[in-house]
């Protein structure tokens, strides 16, 4: 059973963008454990009514890439936007990125990716008002399901999220 690891702010998660990739590998025998740079819990979204909580297993400023398989992130618009200010997720999504390990993101989440300079050359997909952000950003934005481009791992909405599961399980199969 390997860790994976799923990035969030202290707020503003789309909630099944979270609930869902984690039951998905929970269900494939991995160990899913929520990252975020603020101890506590944190407040998920559905869209923009407030959800439910999820308490933070581990502070991102003390957590080591090589201890996990795989890092998730899910989406919600202001999810990634307080996660790109945050200079140790910033770092930590960087360094995900460069260990060659699978990194899935969905929906708003390539916010995150963009301000780590990781999309450079890559092919992805996201929520359609990120487009120009990745094209900026040198990554080539396609409007797709599910896009895998190296270790990344992309798709656009929530109604992507049975073909995004499938993505990451079988990344984390090898």
């Amino acid at each position: 059973m390997s860790k994976v690891a799923f990035l969030v702010a202290s707020e503003g998660i789309e909630r099944v963008e979270l609930t869902d990739p984690w039951q998905a590998v929970k269900d494939a025998g991995h160990e899913p454990v929520l990252l975020s740079p603020e101890p506590g819990e944190v407040q998920t979204f559905d869209h923009l009514d407030k959800a439910a909580t999820q308490a933070v297993d581990v502070v991102v400023s003390d957590a080591a890439v090589g201890d996990y398989a795989a890092l998730v992130l899910p989406g919600g618009v202001a999810n990634p936007d307080a996660l790109r200010l945050d200079e140790d997720a910033v770092g930590f999504v960087k360094e995900f990125m460069g260990s060659g390990k699978p990194v899935a993101a969905i929906c708003h989440a390539p916010w995150t990716l963009i301000e780590a300079d990781v999309v450079r050359g890559k092919r992805l997909t996201s929520w359609p008002s990120l487009q120009t952000d990745i094209r900026n950003a040198g990554g080539e934005w396609v409007d797709e399901e599910v896009v895998t481009s190296d270790n990344l791992i992309t798709s656009r909405k929530p109604d992507d999220i049975p073909a995004f599961n499938k993505a990451v399980v079988a990344a984390l199969a090898g």
